[in-house]
């Protein structure tokens, strides 16, 4: 078998300010008809770092405007061969600046704002249920580095590699 490449990603968690998560019911694959938070690859040709990532996606999905001190890293996830695919870096981030309004459709689907305990209950992809919701349940306000072996075939085994706790 090949080795897999190494893709490096950004999620966005933000937030209305009635405290209820924005996320996107996504039009296009993998996660087709679930519901999942903004995001997007990084532009590693250019140089591009995960915070700048996330400006960057925040502006081109929502039109929300913000500046890299306006995000905390909440997480880092090392994923080991995602689908049987590639290897993924995650960095995860919580906008501190909340979103003025629903944004509109764009190409990669529509918008909605969901308490946290509504998303519990929406069509999501089923690592982000078991997975990704309660990481930034736990350490959205402090820091998380995970790894996690998604090898097909197996359960996916999730190890923390560091913890800091909110200040």
């Amino acid at each position: 078998m090949p080795p897999l490449a190494h893709r490096i990603a950004v999620l966005v968690f933000l937030e209305n300010t009635a405290g209820e998560q924005l996320l996107m019911l996504r039009a296009k694959p993998p996660n087709l008809g679930v519901w999942s938070p903004i995001g997007g690859k990084l532009e590693t040709g250019i140089g591009e770092s995960p915070f700048e990532c996330a400006v960057r996606e925040t502006h081109e999905e929502t039109g929300h405007r913000i500046v890299t001190g306006d995000l905390h890293l909440f997480a880092m996830i090392a994923e080991k061969a995602y689908e049987g695919q590639s290897h993924w870096l995650m960095f995860l981030f919580r906008c501190k600046v909340p979103v003025p309004g629903l944004p509109p459709p764009i190409t990669e689907g529509s918008f909605g704002f969901f308490s946290r305990a509504a998303i519990d209950t929406i069509p999501l992809p089923e690592t982000d249920r078991t997975a990704l919701w309660p990481i930034y349940d736990r350490h959205r306000n402090g820091f998380v580095a995970l790894k996690a072996n998604c090898a097909p075939g197996r359960p996916i085994a999730i190890e923390v590699e560091e913890t800091i706790s909110a200040r």
